[in-house]
């Protein structure tokens, strides 16, 4: 099963992606540390753009095609990332949840965004004003939406693995 965790910098999705790996023994792919580590080859001289996320996928797949359960942690603030998400599972015959994870409390999100400290050797964290500013687009089809602002990352894990074991 892939399990697509999304939403905005600050809002905890490392921190549930990393405990829901954990607890499931799964595989955590996180966008942040492919495209850190992108940038320290030296060999992108360009943009970003979907770099990436095009490793993430194929890291996704192969481990899918194992059997394994993957955790896809990013910030996916589109619909055509979003979709390529999905068919990385169908393409290996595996399920897929998606999960938003939001915080509705914008002082509480500031306040995270502001206090937060790169974990990743390399990697500067975006500011407040980048996050708020980010080009984050509606979600367009069903999906679990999880409030950072209203449950602790146990209970967020647990209503991810409540969502798993609904999954048809």
């Amino acid at each position: 099963m892939l399990v697509v965790l999304s939403g905005l910098p600050g809002t905890g999705k490392t921190t549930i992606a990393r405990e829901l790996a954990r607890r499931l023994k799964a595989v955590h792919v996180r966008i942040d540390s492919i495209e850190q580590a992108i940038k320290n080859s030296e060999l992108l001289s360009g943009p970003m753009n979907d770099a990436g996320y095009r490793v993430g996928y194929a890291i996704a797949e192969d481990n899918l095609s194992l059997g394994q359960i993957v955790i896809a942690d990013s910030v996916n603030p589109i619909q055509l990332s979003r979709d390529r998400w999905i068919a990385a599972a169908q393409n290996t015959g595996q399920k897929a949840v998606e999960i938003e994870i939001k915080c509705s409390d914008s002082s509480e999100h500031q306040r995270r965004v502001e206090t937060r400290a790169a974990d990743i050797v390399g990697h500067r964290v975006p500011s407040w004003h980048e996050v708020s500013e980010w080009d984050y687009h509606p979600w367009n089809r069903e999906h679990l939406v999880i409030d950072t602002a209203r449950c602790s990352p146990a209970q967020a894990v647990n209503l991810i693995v409540s969502e798993i074991e609904k999954a048809p």
